[in-house]
């Protein structure tokens, strides 16, 4: 049994004699640190407890309780962390002064803000929120809108949600995305996307434009007029604002490549033969409209509180 035993000792010291060497980080591996952060994947971290306490409420909490006194023997006791070492490495060079890592993809930030809400670092944040109006993060509007909700950052929600506008949000592939937002910031997207069609839609029935109901008459000899080809091509206008809310493809291409619109520029009017619209006018007023629609949340809350008050005055 003892040389079982002696066996089993001699195996487990074989192993720990074989473990590898602690991997410190080659930009936190002061040796005047008095503390010893370690990542998920085994990388450590030396770092002044100063800095930890002074940039981080968590770790100021921490440090406030009795710590072990540390001697030339008795190293500091590493503190391992859940995140890995690309997200320390992050958080660290924010609120270390170091030069701040290429913030290029929203894995990478999404980790480094949770890690910074999660110990309590306001700093990281707020280098992050300079940073996201770069091409890279705003070529996913979505996601960034999400992100802005979620940190309460208003002026990237309003820039976040005017760049959503070159989106369909309703496509599948955006539900994992519009599954994190609160019921209020979807409410309010959905209003800005479905607000702009709905928009663009009663201004299409007002002067000069023909409205969808009641008689109508050609402009030249007062026949009777059947204007179902501009019926087609205000249809085709706003499935267009559906699946694209920034409407930025109506009027050109749209508005001459289409079938609908071509139809719709050919048309005459069967008692004196002339064209019964005028394409370059229409284009016109049309774009001018696409111009005056809301653009971002605030712009969209203003348009509806206008239509409240004219509807009171009414």
């Amino acid at each position: 049994m003892q040389s079982e035993d002696a066996e089993v000792a001699a195996v487990a010291a074989a192993a720990e004699d074989e473990k590898p060497a602690p991997v410190f980080h080659e930009l936190f591996n002061s040796p005047d640190a008095d503390s010893v952060l370690g990542s998920k994947d085994g990388v450590l971290f030396r770092v002044h407890s100063f800095v930890l306490k002074t940039t981080s409420g968590w770790f100021r909490a921490m440090f406030s309780l009795p710590q072990k006194s540390q001697t030339p023997d008795d190293p500091a006791v590493i503190a391992y962390l859940d995140e890995d070492a690309a997200t320390l490495e992050a958080l660290l060079r924010c609120v270390c002064g170091l030069p701040i890592p290429r913030l290029d993809s929203y894995d990478t930030i999404e980790a480094l803000l949770f890690a910074a809400e999660k110990y309590d670092m306001p700093g990281p944040p707020s280098i992050v929120r300079a940073m996201v109006s770069t091409p890279t993060l705003l070529a996913d509007p979505l996601r960034l809108f999400v992100l802005a909700c979620r940190y309460g950052w208003e002026d990237v929600v309003q820039l976040a949600s005017a760049q959503t506008l070159s989106l369909s949000i309703y496509d599948k592939k955006y539900t994992a995305s519009l599954e994190k937002l609160s019921s209020r910031s979807l409410l309010k997207l959905g209003a800005l996307h479905r607000g702009r069609r709905d928009a663009l839609e009663a201004r299409l029935n007002e002067p000069p434009f023909v409205p969808d109901h009641g008689d109508s008459s050609c402009s030249h000899c007062g026949a009777s007029v059947d204007y179902h080809t501009w019926r087609a091509l205000k249809s085709k206008i706003f499935k267009e604002m559906d699946a694209r809310p920034l409407g930025d493809m109506v009027v050109e291409p749209g508005m001459t490549l289409w079938d609908e619109a071509q139809s719709c520029w050919s048309a005459k009017c069967s008692n004196c033969h002339r064209v019964l619209y005028d394409k370059m006018e229409t284009q016109r007023v049309i774009r001018e409209c696409m111009q005056q629609l809301p653009t971002t949340l605030d712009a969209m809350a203003s348009h509806e509180m206008e239509k409240l008050a004219l509807v009171h005055i009414g």
